[in-house]
């Protein structure tokens, strides 16, 4: 493979990378002319299927395929962009949109050509209020310069990009929870079949992509599928943004091919672990990924390749790192604690099963935790996710990886927590010994507080 050379951000540091005009003078808006001037939709469509570009937004589907699932027959389709971002520790898509938001208004027109949509919906971030700022006015010199509108480039083309800001639900990155969500609706997702293609926003074929994914669609118009297959590792191909955060002496957000390993994120590109220390592990996608150990991190960060050490996927290859002074019980705590927050509530499983993990382990970090307690949080995370089959969406089996993961690489220490950090608030009475252990009751009989020998631990409300 030749040099890697950087596309999607190769704006980034260029003085006034956000407007029109430095975007056009770098060769800006060509990619979208040649693709609706020289091409049909279903060429693009197929362009985009052979260079088999997976989405960026963390299940990695395939972009071209995607949009063949639209019906032939169709009279009206309708894009939707995911611009939500809520996995902790993600920031490329913010970066794409405050850097260089005509690059991303580009593959938003192209791909609303090959899916012949007129109008596009950007759902973005509530809190990404810079970004939000910046795309309406990148929009409205779009329009004026005739790269959105009617009939742009003289091509019988139309199209319109409108921005919806969310109010702050993880949920709302799912798919179908982000149309309800547009839709003026309670943000959550709906039963599938049918799916957005067929019957997605306002009861029409959608399509949802992810801004990333969009970011890549103007260089296989300009460069072409081989090219993009040149780049990354079997099966994951092209460039990716990684963002890497946490325990790093830099946290950065870089442009490299699929397939680079955590190891080299940390040290080439993050400046090593902070403070001299040692990584003790590091998410590799988002938090409901799961992580890697350190003997893990040579694992390369691609769409297959995470599967081999236990991971749930690439998802958004936002990589966090900790050094070997952190608790897993901690990060542990902070997984399911998120997650019980941010369940929508609609799935039974989900919405008692997340909430049941957090105040079990909210007990085990206050020094109330029971060694069966593991077993009893590996069981509650094996039952409930759609992987069973049991929720709508995949929140829930987000919310169990972690779970499954950390237990199985870190199980060691929180056995030896849960034995050293006992507080004696937790410890049962005697009359509560005698009830568990089926003995007879004397209601004359004191109920003594205090710790006792340890035969049993009670399971008091959190």
């Amino acid at each position: 493979m030749a040099e890697f050379e950087p596309v999607l951000s190769r704006n980034w540091n260029v003085p006034d990378s956000r407007t029109l005009k430095v975007y056009e003078s770098r060769g800006g808006y060509q990619a979208a002319r040649k693709a609706l001037t020289t091409m049909d939709p279903d060429q693009v469509v197929s362009l985009v299927k052979d260079s088999e570009l997976r989405g960026r937004g963390g299940a990695g589907f395939p972009c071209g395929l995607k949009w063949s699932f639209l019906p032939k027959d169709r009279k009206e389709t309708l894009m939707c962009i995911n611009g939500d971002e809520s996995e902790p520790s993600t920031f490329n898509n913010r970066l794409l949109i405050e850097r260089d938001p005509h690059q991303f208004i580009e593959g938003i027109a192209i791909a609303c050509f090959a899916t012949r949509a007129s109008t596009a919906y950007l759902y973005l971030r509530f809190e990404y209020i810079n970004g939000y700022r910046i795309m309406e006015e990148a929009i409205a010199e779009a329009r004026a310069a005739g790269h959105l509108g009617k009939n742009i480039y003289g091509s019988g083309f139309d199209l319109d990009i409108w921005v919806h800001r969310g109010a702050g639900a993880y949920i709302c990155g799912e798919e179908t929870g982000l149309i309800e969500s547009l839709e003026g609706k309670r943000g959550w997702p709906r039963i599938k079949p049918p799916f957005p293609a067929i019957e997605g926003a306002f009861r029409k074929p959608t399509v949802v992509n992810n801004v990333e994914t969009l970011c890549c669609v103007p260089h296989i118009i300009e460069r072409g599928a081989d090219w993009f297959k040149s780049i990354g590792t079997p099966k994951s191909y092209g460039p990716k943004l990684y963002c890497v955060s946490g325990h790093v002496n830099k946290q950065v957000c870089v442009e490299l091919p699929l397939g680079v390993t955590c190891r080299e994120l940390i040290d080439k590109h993050a400046g090593g672990v902070w403070k001299g220390r040692k990584a003790k592990a590091a998410v590799p996608g988002g938090i409901s990924m799961g992580l890697l150990s350190a003997e893990e991190l040579d694992t390369p960060l691609d769409f297959d390749g995470l599967r081999k050490p236990g991971c749930l996927g690439l998802g958004t290859a936002a990589v966090t790192v900790m050094d070997d002074h952190t608790s897993m019980v901690d990060y542990l705590y902070n997984c399911a604690r998120f997650f019980a927050h941010e369940s929508c509530g609609q799935c039974t499983p989900c919405r008692e099963g997340t909430a049941w993990m957090y105040k079990t382990l909210k007990r085990i970090k206050a020094g109330g935790g029971r060694l069966e307690d593991l077993d009893i949080l590996v069981n509650m995370a094996n039952n409930l996710g759609i992987i069973p089959g049991t929720t709508i969406c995949g929140l829930a089996d987000g919310a169990a990886w972690p779970v499954k993961n950390v237990l199985a690489k870190f199980r060691g220490e929180f056995e030896d927590y849960i034995k050293t950090h006992q507080n004696p608030k937790y410890a049962v009475t005697p009359l509560q010994e005698r009830i568990a252990h089926g003995l007879s009751v004397d209601p004359l009989l004191p109920i003594l507080n205090g710790p006792t020998n340890g035969s049993l631990r009670s399971l008091p409300s959190v």
